[in-house]
């Protein structure tokens, strides 16, 4: 068997961490298992799906380095579904309801005060023909449920019955059918609520395994009977745990916390997002894993934690800074290019400038230090002043070799009698403008002799 697994938003808005979570561990378990991973769109409902979120999730996830085997849309496969709808008719457990929102409500309400769980009570399954031809008179249309098996003789009577599977995630789990109402299937419009869509897709594409946040552990319990009712073994299911703001917060497509986009945005590399989503709130430290393929090697759904985590954004720059400070030049030519840093300084440039930045962007203003001289120029002591006079007199002829900076200050310190932060505070505001950065070693033979002289207070 082919480890099958998919991503299966609704394209309403663009995702968020907490969606690249589920992607990822999607992404990475077929990764470790040479499995295949689907890219599904959940578009049944028209009026809030747009193809440009679909788009741009599908440039979110490619962004983080997942390309999807298969594409496709629940909206170009409705007759799949109208199939499907008539042989659950057929076999009679999916059966038409006439009530009003209102009418559902007030049900609940009732149930509630008689110390009964505000389950459907399946009022519909005692309809006569000639009440639903009273409501058809009215025009009324139906909705219709799916009629779960918990239960001996008697729909009415409900008895405690256990689904029980092996998450891949969390272990055993349970769910009793008992304490669910029938769900919804099609709605009075006659357009699809989630379940059924998904539960056949996942028997049509041959989905192996289904990873996704532990907000559908309950809908397992349903989508297993369903399964089984279309006559399909279930695959495997995994629910990790959920990412929430650092206040707690749950994420949303429609607010944008914490979007894909906004963190791209932000300059973080996309890395550093994969990292945190997959390794927060488990039992692997969070480190910065180089590509997905090395994030794979530390992946292990069954290590995740059971309780919700909180994903804090200050942590991405940590990540950052690191995988920057690893980047070699090759890898970070192109984007340097794009930013205007070109030409044969570039690679020492990168190599000198990339252990001090949080985004790669930020190396653009070290490049203007470097061409341009301090975009503000330092103010300094009549002593500093005079100091920084006698140490660029001091400054060796061209040509320059690595050891310029060593040798240039000897001499400075050997003239002045300067030394320590003294002696080098000084010349980084001259040639900076900056009281820290990278190595003055490293910067000094890329400012040339002219350039160094140019600096001059």
């Amino acid at each position: 068997m082919t480890v099958t697994v998919r991503f299966a938003p609704s394209p309403t808005g663009r995702i968020h961490i907490g969606n690249a979570r589920t992607a990822l561990f999607n992404w990475l378990f077929a990764l470790n298992n040479k499995g295949r991973f689907i890219q599904r769109f959940d578009d049944t409902d028209i009026a809030r799906s747009k193809q440009e979120f679909a788009d741009a999730i599908l440039y979110d996830l490619h962004w983080l380095g997942i390309f999807p085997d298969v594409t496709d849309y629940q909206s170009r496969r409705f007759e799949v579904y109208d199939a499907a709808v008539e042989r659950l008719k057929a076999a009679g457990v999916l059966y038409a309801c006439y009530e009003t929102p209102e009418e559902l409500d007030l049900r609940r309400k009732v149930r509630r005060t008689r110390g009964l769980p505000p389950v459907y009570g399946r009022e519909a399954l005692a309809l006569t023909t000639e009440q639903v031809a009273e409501y058809q008179a009215d025009g009324r249309r139906p909705h219709w449920r799916f009629l779960l098996p918990n239960f001996s003789s008697d729909p009415r009577q409900p008895e405690r019955t256990e689904i029980h599977w092996d998450d891949l995630v969390r272990g055993e789990e349970t769910v009793d059918l008992a304490s669910l109402s029938d769900p919804v299937l099609v709605r009075e419009d006659g357009t699809y609520l989630y379940t059924l869509p998904s539960v056949v897709d996942d028997i049509e594409m041959g989905v192996s395994h289904v990873i996704r946040g532990d907000d559908h552990v309950t809908n397992t319990g349903v989508q297993i009977a369903l399964f089984k009712a279309l006559g399909a073994e279930p695959p495997v299911f995994g629910h990790h745990n959920l990412l929430t703001t650092v206040s707690g917060e749950g994420l949303s497509k429609r607010t944008g916390a914490l979007s894909i986009e906004s963190l791209r945005e932000d300059g973080i590399e996309p890395m550093a997002v994969a990292s945190l989503a997959v390794l927060v709130g488990t039992s692997e430290n969070v480190a910065a894993a180089h590509d997905l393929t090395q994030l794979a090697g530390h992946f292990d759904p069954a290590a995740t934690s059971k309780s919700s985590s909180k994903f804090d954004p200050a942590e991405l720059f940590v990540l950052n800074r690191v995988l920057l400070q690893r980047m070699p030049f090759d890898e970070a030519r192109d984007r340097l290019m794009v930013l205007g840093i070109s030409g044969e300084h570039a690679e020492p440039f990168w190599l000198a400038v990339r252990g001090n930045i949080d985004r790669l962007a930020d190396a653009v203003a070290w490049w203007r230090v470097l061409r341009e001289g301090p975009q503000e120029k330092p103010e300094f002591s009549d002593d500093d002043r005079d100091f920084l006079h006698q140490a660029l007199d001091l400054l060796p002829e061209e040509p320059w070799n690595g050891t310029v900076w060593k040798d240039w200050t000897g001499k400075i310190r050997e003239a002045t009698g300067r030394k320590g932060k003294a002696l080098f505070m000084p010349l980084r505001l001259a040639l900076t403008g900056l009281p820290s950065g990278p190595e003055l070693a490293d910067l000094l033979p890329l400012m040339g002799r002219e350039g160094t002289m140019a600096r001059r207070p």
